[in-house]
């Protein structure tokens, strides 16, 4: 019988295998444990690819390999990474392709489907959660922001990069872009914000009572009530998650308040948001649960 391996791909490289929508055995990561973080942005594109390639060959040596699916950020159409703003060496890469004639060298012949990091982390979470049968939104926090959706639609879906501000000096999204809310909540653009902190500590500030951290928070979930309230508009009320490495200062309460007050219309009211754990394992689920659906797609059965 024919296996699936799932691949995370975005601030480290995470690669397990999925049998019966659960990992079979350990994760690989590379780097390992205590590198330095956001590794990632410092490989060319081609050895982010030969990296996937041997971990890959490694943890699969042993089974047969049918599909693999790979969460990794950005815009991807058809295995195209079209853009990237937090790994943009990868710009214009047809992922896909390389990463297949690379498996295909070591001789792993195998259906792979490139899809948003934030994508694979949706489609996880609908499994693990039991809603494969519902709309799963799914905010991931980290160097970047990321949305994801599950099932997968037609469209850019880029919601880190939705406008919640108008302020002419909200210039600190990886994109360039001014009013992002990635510029906003991206751990980046945390960073060039407030030079001498980081993250961890503007919370710690705002919580031991700094006027101006204090000020930044607020801000901050009103950046993400903002953008909850327009998926809203666009996609419909429903279950909204949370997760990544800055989810767990996330106050779901004032959050929850703040999206009362930009969604008013009765028949879009009614959503809720949940903070998840963040798990490699979650996204390498929903990577290669994506990449059987695609090929089920691709090829009907």
């Amino acid at each position: 019988m024919t296996q699936a391996i799932g691949v995370l791909a975005a601030e480290h490289i995470a690669v397990g295998l999925v049998e019966s929508n659960e990992v079979q055995g350990s994760i690989q990561v590379y780097p390992k444990a205590g590198s330095e973080p956001d590794y990632l942005e410092g490989l060319p594109a081609a050895e982010i690819v030969q990296q996937i390639g041997q971990q890959i060959e490694s943890l699969g040596k042993d089974h047969q390999i049918g599909v693999i699916g790979v969460g990794f950020p950005g815009i991807i159409r058809e295995g195209v990474i079209e853009e990237s703003p937090n790994l943009q060496q990868t710009k214009g890469q047809d992922f896909g392709r390389a990463l297949s004639e690379l498996l295909d060298q070591k001789g792993i012949k195998a259906f792979v489907h490139v899809l948003n990091d934030a994508d694979a982390e949706a489609a996880g979470i609908a499994v693990t959660h039991g809603q494969l049968d519902k709309l799963i939104r799914v905010w991931t926090l980290g160097s970047g922001v990321g949305f994801g959706r599950y099932p997968q639609a037609d469209g850019i879906w880029e919601g880190g990069h939705s406008i919640v501000s108008l302020d002419l000096k909200e210039r600190f999204c990886g994109c360039g872009g001014v009013g992002h809310l990635e510029g906003i909540m991206g751990h980046r653009a945390m960073r060039l914000r407030f030079l001498d902190m980081e993250p961890e500590e503007i919370f710690d500030q705002a919580k031991a009572g700094d006027q101006r951290c204090s000020d930044f928070v607020k801000l901050w979930h009103r950046a993400l009530a903002a953008a909850t309230a327009t998926s809203i508009h666009m996609d419909g009320p429903g279950k909204f998650f949370i997760s990544g490495p800055t989810a767990k200062f996330i106050q779901t309460g004032v959050l929850q308040l703040y999206m009362q007050e930009m969604v008013k219309m009765s028949p879009l009211q009614g959503s809720t948001v949940e903070v998840v754990a963040t798990s490699d394992e979650v996204a390498i689920i929903g990577a290669a649960v994506s990449a059987e659906q695609a090929l089920s797609a691709y090829r009907p059965v």
